[in-house]
């Protein structure tokens, strides 16, 4: 224990701090990048199938986005509390906690499931779906939320992976579940003419593979610690307690992408696939940034178990200075790649224009993007859910609020789908990104954050 204890905390153990950010955010980025995958896959084969079907698309993944996002306190959480109790020295309690979100996980995903699966129609018709766009959104996400109880078996299992600083499994598991979803995709859709119901069940094999590729090496690992297998109702409770306010943050920023996403319906059926097209491309760049974070999360949250404040405030500028350099370079990569992505999305010039004005706009805010995503990762590593709970719940009702108004009284005014998507995306990074980031950036300024 005294080896791993100094594997943490000692500076030029496993070289400079950049190096061991990047060690352990490289494989983490390829299980963070899992689900968007999955959503650009299908974005990029349903596209060809018709404007309805993408706009179709559009609301479904929001839905399944939503939901299993919400849920993501189970990685993060359990991300945070491994951490601290091994940089403690008490391996054995970290695993056992990583178990029973485990169990917390399905418990959570076959509600999830069966809740979603009975109001998809009600859900879909919500966000703006009507017509085709209804029909399609229906029958994508009917199929999709099956696959909810896996994914969030691999969120709970790299929990204990990220905890342990062991997470390259997880670069495997993601690999291998993209082939997974591309074969079936190009199968189910374009070979058997299930058209977006196949691109769902596509989806949803591959996210039960993925839990499955996770949990059984997670379950091997802990039995072979002597840790217990079977479901302690006091351990499950309190996994859920301590994810209570990363629940709660996580709902006021998906609640702020649901309006988005609504505000987008509302303005058209061609700036809501262009939204579509955007924000799947958008949700597989920002894991990048989010790789850092959590990188930042796990070493933060061994050196705050350990007690040494000293390395925990020197990983925090660290993985701050890191958050925004990354940012930089992706966002430029961002914009380039967004003046011709629009061709892989949709054979209609106008859904084209519309993706490059987005992504363009994206780019220019992913410094911004990087840097806060940093800081919230090391205020997960740190434990401060409270903070980050009543923080981003402010900025999301002030950026609701303003999209209110700008869907009344600003788009009205414009002249045109290119305006009016660069307008929304310019809301959504300066109000949501810019508020978070100003959040976050206070907090980490003082020291409340590592006691």
């Amino acid at each position: 224990m005294t080896t791993q204890h100094n594997d943490i905390t000692a500076d030029g153990t496993r070289g400079s701090t950049a190096r061991r950010l990047a060690a352990l955010a490289i494989p983490t980025f390829g299980q963070l990048i899992a689900e968007p995958t999955f959503i650009l896959i299908d974005t990029a084969i349903v596209g060809h199938i018709g404007d309805a079907a993408l706009a179709g698309l559009s609301i479904g993944s929001t839905i399944i986005l939503t939901a299993v996002g919400l849920c993501i306190f189970l990685a993060y959480s359990t991300t945070a509390q491994v951490a601290h109790l091994l940089g403690a020295g008490k391996r054995r309690e970290g695993l056992q906690a990583g178990i029973d979100g485990l169990w917390l996980a399905l418990l959570i995903g076959v509600v999830l499931g069966i809740g979603l699966f009975a109001g998809a129609e009600p859900l879909c018709r919500a966000l703006g779906g009507q017509g085709a766009v209804l029909y399609q959104a229906v029958r994508y996400t009917r199929a999709v939320v099956l696959g909810a109880p896996g994914m969030l078996l691999v969120y709970a299992a790299n929990g204990i992976f990220r905890g342990l600083q062991k997470v390259r499994i997880t670069l495997v598991a993601a690999v291998a579940g993209a082939v997974v979803n591309t074969v079936l995709e190009l199968l189910f859709v374009l070979v058997f003419d299930w058209g977006i119901t196949g691109s769902g069940a596509a989806t949803l094999i591959a996210q039960w593979f993925m839990g499955l590729f996770l949990v059984v090496p997670a379950v091997l690992w802990s039995r072979a610690d002597g840790v217990s297998l079977r479901p302690q109702l006091a351990g499950i409770v309190a996994a859920g307690g301590d994810g209570l306010p990363l629940f709660i943050r996580t709902l006021a920023i998906r609640a702020a992408m649901v309006m988005t996403v609504a505000s987008a319906a509302r303005m058209g059926t061609h700036v809501l696939a262009g939204f579509q097209a955007v924000n799947s491309s958008w949700n597989f760049a920002m894991n990048v940034l989010d790789s850092v974070g959590i990188a930042g999360q796990t070493l933060v949250g061994a050196a705050l178990g350990a007690r040494d404040w000293r390395r925990a405030r020197s990983l925090t500028r660290a993985t701050g200075l890191a958050g925004l350099a990354v940012g930089t370079a992706l966002g430029l990569a961002f914009a380039l790649v967004g003046l011709f992505a629009g061709h892989f999305f949709s054979p209609s010039p106008a859904i084209q224009l519309l993706t490059a004005v987005g992504m363009v706009t994206m780019g220019l805010f992913f410094p911004l993007q990087g840097w806060m995503m940093a800081l919230d990762g090391i205020l997960i590593g740190a434990r401060d859910f409270r903070y980050l709970a009543a923080t981003c719940t402010a900025t999301a009702v002030v950026y609701i609020a303003a999209l209110f108004a700008i869907v009344r009284l600003v788009v009205p005014m414009l002249p045109n789908d290119p305006a009016r998507t660069a307008v929304l995306w310019l809301a959504f990074n300066v109000v949501l990104m810019g508020g978070r980031g100003l959040a976050n950036g206070l907090r980490a300024r003082g020291d409340a954050w590592m006691r």
